[in-house]
C-alpha cells in the first residue's frame, strides 16, 4: 500500500515537471514567433503611388514601416486626442462666489425675534442676486500631460490607418506661380480624378488636409478661400488635424518622411 502511494507521488511529480517544461517551451516558442512576425513586418516593404499636380502617376514611393505600418490603437489615439483638445481649451465661463459679489455687507435683519430664518448676508448663494456655488471659473486649468512617445505614436497610428483606408494621396510637388484661388481649384479638380479621391472636392464640410514641407505664402493664400481645404506645414501636423479631415494630401513626401523620421530620432536621443 505504502509503495503504491510513493509510486503515485513520483508519477505525479514527473508529470508536473514535464507539464511545466512544456509550458515554458510553448511560451518560448510563442515569443520567438512574435519576434519573427515583427521582424518580417519590419522587413516587408511598403509602397504607394506618387502623383503630379495633374493627377497623373509618376512612379512609386517606398513608405517607412515605422510611420505607415502601425496597427490601429483606439485607446492611445483617444487619450492623446482628448488631451490635446483639453490643452487647447480656453475657459471663458466665470461665476462669482458670495465673497466676490458686490454688496451684502449688512446683516438683513437681527438674528432672533423676527420669526424668519437667520441670515448674515443678502449675497448668500440661496438668495437672488447672490453668489454661485461650485460654478464655472475661468482660472481652471484643463491641461493634461502627454508623453512625447505617446504623441508621436498616436500620430503615426492615425497615418497608418488613413493609408489602409486609402485616404492619403502623395503628390510629387504642389506649386503655383501666382496667388490665385482659381489655380488652386484647378489643381484640386485634377487630383480628384485619382481613383478613390473623387469626393475630395465639393461639399460644405472640411474634407481635405494638405501638408507641405516648408511654408509657402502663395499656396496658403491660394487655398485660403476654399473652406473645405486646410493647408499647413508638416511640422504642425497632429492627430487632431488628421482626424478632422477625411483626405490627406502629402506634398513632397520624401522631405516630409525625413522630418517625421527625425521626430523618432529626437525622442530616442533624449533618453
Amino acid at each position: 500500500m505504502t509503495n503504491d502511494i510513493k509510486q503515485k507521488n513520483i508519477n505525479d511529480s514527473d508529470e508536473g515537471v514535464s507539464r511545466s517544461t512544456s509550458n515554458g517551451m510553448n511560451k518560448e516558442n510563442t515569443k520567438n514567433n512574435k519576434t519573427r512576425v515583427v521582424k518580417e513586418s519590419a522587413s516587408s516593404a511598403m509602397s504607394a503611388e506618387v502623383y503630379n499636380q495633374k493627377g497623373k502617376s509618376v512612379g512609386k514611393l517606398d513608405l517607412p514601416v515605422s510611420i505607415f505600418g502601425l496597427p490601429w490603437n483606439s485607446d492611445l489615439v483617444h487619450q492623446v486626442v482628448t488631451a490635446m483638445q483639453a490643452n487647447a481649451r480656453t475657459p471663458i465661463a466665470h461665476t462669482k462666489t458670495r465673497g466676490e459679489v458686490r454688496g451684502g455687507g449688512k446683516k438683513p435683519w437681527r438674528q432672533k425675534g423676527t420669526g424668519r430664518a437667520r441670515h448674515g448676508s443678502t449675497r448668500s448663494p440661496i438668495w437672488k442676486g447672490g453668489g454661485v456655488t461650485h460654478g464655472p471659473r475661468n482660472d481652471r486649468s484643463y491641461d493634461q500631460k502627454i508623453n512625447k512617445k505617446m504623441k508621436i505614436k498616436a500620430l503615426f497610428t492615425v497615418l497608418s490607418e488613413k493609408l489602409r483606408r486609402g485616404q492619403i494621396l502623395f503628390v510629387e510637388e504642389l506649386s503655383l506661380k501666382n496667388i490665385k484661388t482659381k489655380d488652386a481649384i484647378t489643381v484640386m479638380n485634377e487630383l480628384s480624378k485619382v481613383s478613390g479621391f473623387e469626393k475630395m472636392v465639393g461639399g460644405k464640410r472640411p474634407s481635405t488636409y494638405i501638408t507641405v514641407p516648408a511654408k509657402s505664402d502663395i499656396l496658403k493664400k491660394s487655398f485660403a478661400n476654399i473652406k473645405t481645404i486646410e493647408i499647413d506645414e508638416i511640422k504642425n501636423i497632429s492627430p487632431v488635424d488628421l482626424l478632422a479631415f477625411k483626405y490627406i494630401i502629402i506634398s513632397q513626401p520624401t522631405e516630409s518622411f525625413a522630418f517625421l523620421g527625425g521626430k523618432i530620432e529626437k525622442v530616442a536621443s533624449s533618453k
